[in-house]
Order: structure tokens, then C-alpha cells, then sequence
């Protein structure tokens, strides 16, 4: 998991000391649970998940304590969507983000509210990070 670099297993970033990463380097898994990989950054600078090498995962970005977005991949392993649970936009919180390279602008492929679909995984998510929790 990790940046641009899941087919090739390097990243090339272009960011500031982003590129030439190996894969998974970047984040750390914390938990597992069926096909919903809960992750941390390492460094702060980390790129942002854009492809993975597992088919159908969904990925858990964690801050701390806290969940920071929901991250889906299409069936190309590219990022098809992103669910922020952190910040508000458009009167929306929280709220999705379309394509590999979302845009901030309202609209289709812009910010939308959430499907029943995305507030059952939100919900879902919710529940096993926050029993994960109340365990450690």
C-alpha cells in the first residue's frame, strides 16, 4: 500500500522526497478486518493512497486515534474514490470524493454527499475501529 507505486512496487512521486519509495513503505498497517486494512501514515510527508496491490480492498486512513478517510479501488487497483470523514465541504460531513484525482469543486466527479451504500461502511468502519479500541 502506498502511493503511485503498486504496480511497479516503486513510487514516482514527484513530490519532495516522495518518489522512489518502495511499496508499503509509507504506511503502516494497524488493523486488519476482511478486506478493510486500517493504516498510518510513517512520515508525514507519506503520499496519499493512490493504488494497491490487493483487488477489492478499502482502506482506512487513521490519524492517532482518530479516522481520517475511507480510501475504494476500482478493479485496475487505482483509487476510485475517497470518503472524508474529517472536514467539512459544500455543507457536506462527511463526504465523497470521485476519481483518481479528485476535484474540489462540486458536481459529479466533484464533492458529494454520501450514498447508503458509503454511510453503511462509514458506519461499518466506525464500529470495528472503535471495538478495536475499546480492546487495547
Amino acid at each position: 500500500m502506498g502511493g503511485r507505486g503498486a504496480s511497479s512496487g516503486v513510487s514516482n512521486s514527484e513530490n519532495k522526497g516522495g518518489g522512489g519509495k518502495k511499496y508499503g513503505s509509507q504506511y503502516k498497517t494497524l488493523l486488519t478486518a476482511g478486506n478493510i486494512k486500517f493504516v498510518q501514515k510513517n512520515e508525514r510527508n507519506s503520499e496519499t493512497l493512490f493504488e494497491t496491490q490487493t483487488n477489492g480492498r478499502v482502506y482506512v486512513t487513521v490519524g492517532g486515534d482518530d479516522l481520517l478517510q475511507i480510501t475504494y479501488f476500482d478493479r485496475k487497483n487505482k483509487r476510485s474514490k475517497t470518503v472524508d470523514l474529517t472536514h467539512f465541504h459544500a455543507n457536506m460531513s462527511p463526504h465523497a470524493h470521485h476519481g483518481y484525482n479528485h476535484n474540489e469543486s462540486d458536481g459529479p466527479k466533484g464533492a458529494t454527499g454520501l450514498s447508503a451504500e458509503e454511510r453503511k461502511m462509514v458506519e461499518r468502519v466506525k464500529k470495528i475501529w472503535y471495538d478495536h479500541l475499546s480492546r487495547k
